[in-house]
């Protein structure tokens, strides 16, 4: 499976099966949620959340992947993530873009 940000695949021509879309919501445990917190008052890289994120950006593309698997794509093109607050320490991620099929 090709995943690329861009609405095109150089030497491919594409035909549009659909928009596909995976997401989550992660939170960390309260001890870590605790620590995070008393980390924002000297500053510097929240490292627990981040490590949080970058885990929910990859199960937010997997679903995505296996949505795009299930129209029998080549690819997802023009990808975007977003991420909202849903609760103090949770967070949503959704990954989307267009499922395509490789034309002969």
């Amino acid at each position: 499976m090709i995943l690329v940000n861009t609405d095109y695949i150089s030497g491919k021509e594409l035909e549009m099966l659909g928009l596909v879309k995976g997401s989550t919501i992660q939170s960390k445990n309260i001890g870590r949620d605790i620590t995070q917190g008393l980390k924002t008052l000297v500053g510097g890289e929240l490292k627990a959340y981040n490590e949080m994120m970058n885990e929910a950006r990859a199960l937010a593309t997997k679903r995505m992947v296996e949505e795009a698997e299930g129209l029998g794509a080549d690819a997802v093109v023009n990808i975007r993530y977003s991420s909202a607050a849903v609760m103090q320490g949770a967070a949503e991620v959704i990954a989307y873009g267009t499922a395509v099929k490789f034309r002969a």
